[in-house]
């Protein structure tokens, strides 16, 4: 018979075989299920690729299924059930855990379908979520910015967005937010600082996370010479960027920009108060537009009369906030005009965008006598009772 201590030692050497056993077959399961777990992913990776497999929000069955920053695989579990995508929570969590995408899901909008595996939910979730495109055109108000993101399929709130746009404590992290200055009459805090260009939005970003992709766009775009130019000129950045809006929508010429540029800033220097008020037509467009009504070259005397701070006929200097969101060419020719330049007065020629400029009241007028026939064609049909009045300037031109 077998001593008490041989007996141990073969249970001991039994045990220690079956664990390294289990071990053994655990790593080899393992190995396997990685394997095919890399094969049945670069499966899926080429179908993305070659346009196979792509799950959109028009795909018939497509569940969405929004993930947020800051979620856990709890959290995502707790949805995918809601939404009967999969059919135990805890089930996923572990295979979530062993296939080590823990962490690795991609806040933002998804679409799934009912029937993948948990594996394949899984690898869907650490995708880049869908995004649309949007582009910005340079010298979009405000108010055609949400139109346009409105219509690319975005679905913030309004209200939320508005909200936001005039809470610049949410975003005092950016210098020339900081540097704002909030004056009486302002329409949108932030407005003027949405980088006109074209980006990639989740659908269902929220205000914002939007604003801040503007905003950070704006950033790279402002260089540090910029705020010490701004500074030399005795302006605030706001105040560039308040000019720049104006420059932006009087013209669309770079060259012509560093022209209307130097008109602003030799009226607002000159010792000749009355010059101090701008006469921009680009305002007093700003504030029919508000209003529902259509821009134009010839204004009305109702218009140009209109009660806002707004209005450079009946205020001196700058507006008290930007018109729209200016780029990157009528912001560096707000902070660069051009230089011995003598113009105090300009207006549209009506013909491609045209400008005309005047170092005199009567050149200004000649000019205006020039193309004030070629506005109405512009802003046909217009009344025949409408007076032309130049894009800049104190007097009003009668026929």
């Amino acid at each position: 018979m077998l001593s008490n201590k041989v007996r141990v030692a073969l249970r001991i050497l039994i045990v220690i075989t079956l664990i390294f056993g289990f071990a053994v077959a655990g790593v080899y399961v393992g190995y396997n299920y990685v394997i095919s777990q890399d094969k049945r992913f670069n499966t899926l990776k080429t179908g993305i690729q070659d346009g196979n497999i792509d799950i959109k929000a028009d795909t018939p069955g497509a569940v969405m299924v929004v993930i947020k920053s800051g979620e856990s695989t709890s959290d995502i579990a707790d949805k995918l059930y809601d939404e009967g995508l999969i059919t135990n929570k805890t089930l996923f969590s572990i295979i979530s855990k062993l296939n080590g995408f823990d962490g690795a899901y991609v806040a933002g909008t998804h679409y799934l379908l009912k029937g993948l595996s948990y594996d394949e939910l899984m690898f869907f979730l650490t995708l880049e979520p869908d995004a649309v495109k949007v582009t910005i055109p340079e010298g979009s108000t405000y108010y055609e910015i949400k139109k346009i993101l409105h219509e690319s399929g975005m679905n913030f709130d309004d209200e939320e967005f508005d909200k936001c746009m005039n809470s610049p404590n949410l975003f005092v992290d950016y210098e020339f937010v900081s540097q704002i200055e909030i004056k009486e009459g302002r329409d949108f805090i932030l407005s003027g600082y949405l980088y006109p260009d074209t980006y990639y939005f989740d659908v269902n970003a929220s205000p914002e996370t939007i604003i801040r992709r503007f905003l950070n766009n704006m950033q790279n775009k402002l260089y540090d010479e910029y705020y010490a130019r701004a500074k030399k000129l005795g302006m605030s950045m706001d105040e560039v960027i308040t000019m720049a809006s104006i420059i932006q929508m009087e013209t669309g010429k770079p060259a012509d920009m560093m022209l209307v540029s130097a008109v602003f800033h030799n009226r607002l220097k000159s010792k000749d108060e009355s010059l101090h008020y701008l006469g921009s037509s680009a305002t007093i467009n700003y504030l029919v537009e508000v209003r529902g009504g259509k821009t134009s070259l010839l204004h009305t005397d109702d218009e140009l009369d209109i009660n806002s701070p707004y209005n450079t006929y009946t205020n001196k200097g700058l507006p008290p906030g930007p018109i729209c969101m200016p780029g990157s060419d009528a912001i560096s020719a707000a902070l660069y005009p051009e230089p011995n330049c003598n113009y105090i007065f300009f207006c549209a020629t009506g013909i491609d965008g045209g400008t005309a400029f005047a170092t005199t009241l009567k050149e200004h007028q000649k000019n205006v006598n020039k193309y004030k026939d070629n506005w109405a064609k512009v802003d046909e049909p217009e009344s025949d009772e409408t007076e032309p009045t130049e894009s800049t300037g104190l007097v009003i031109v009668d026929d």
